[in-house]
């Protein structure tokens, strides 16, 4: 199996065109509901935030790091955008990141935008923040477990992601590889891809924690969050 497939940023040709539309419509519909929902959590102290967080995704994804011979990954960052913006407003962060990889880099293929923006922004983000999420009280308690909980949402972030890649392929890849091998070569490889989100994103959540705990969302208190909604 080439090892461009293995990308998480799907090619142009991945998918059938029927597929194709499936997941842009998928797509939609779900930046739809975040862009609604991610009014509750922007004020003027965390549309800033958002801004530095898309900004910050985008630079990290142009850069890969190696994970075998041959193969590289990257940031994918959904649950990186999730912890320190929310999960809405982490979904809408990448996936004006991939738009604009897409449209001024080539980085993904124009055709497969939607099932791009369904696997990291909208699968791979709601998964990384619901971990967080479940572990929210064991961040809280301290510095340690709040990078714990960071590196362990980043890492169900990717598997998550390229989850949606083996199921979207299910449905209609286009390729010519078999669903197993496909499944097994993509899972496997961003299971080790994971390892390095979760270190990006540990690091970076620990440095924004260490200096200003009031923008991380995930630490967050009750009250603070309807304040934002008032």
């Amino acid at each position: 199996m080439p090892t461009t497939t293995l990308a998480m940023h799907m090619s142009d040709g991945l998918l059938n065109a029927q597929t194709a539309v499936l997941f842009a419509a998928v797509a939609i519909a779900g930046l739809a509901v975040a862009l609604t929902k991610a009014r509750a959590d922007l004020d003027d102290r965390t549309a800033p935030m958002a801004g530095l967080v898309a900004a910050f995704v985008f630079a990290a994804q142009m850069i890969n790091f190696p994970v075998l011979p041959g193969v590289s990954g990257h940031l994918l960052g959904g649950a990186l955008a999730a912890i320190l913006a929310g999960p809405w407003v982490g979904a809408l962060c990448v996936a004006i990141v991939l738009v604009v990889q897409a449209l001024l880099f080539a980085d993904g293929g124009l055709t497969m935008l939607g099932a791009n923006i369904t696997n990291m922004a909208l699968i791979g983000t709601a998964a990384g923040y619901l971990v967080a999420l479940a572990l929210r009280r064991f961040a809280r308690r301290s510095r340690a477990g709040l990078l714990a909980t960071a590196f362990v949402a980043a890492w169900v972030n990717t598997v998550a992601a390229s989850g949606g890649f083996v199921l979207e392929y299910a449905v209609g890849g286009a390729a010519g590889f078999g669903l197993g091998t496909a499944a097994v070569a993509v899972v496997g490889v961003h299971c080790l891809i994971g390892i390095g989100e979760g270190v990006i994103t540990a690091a970076t959540v620990g440095a924004v924690a260490a200096a200003r705990p009031d923008l991380v969302h995930l630490l967050r208190t009750g009250k603070q969050t309807e304040e934002n909604v008032r």
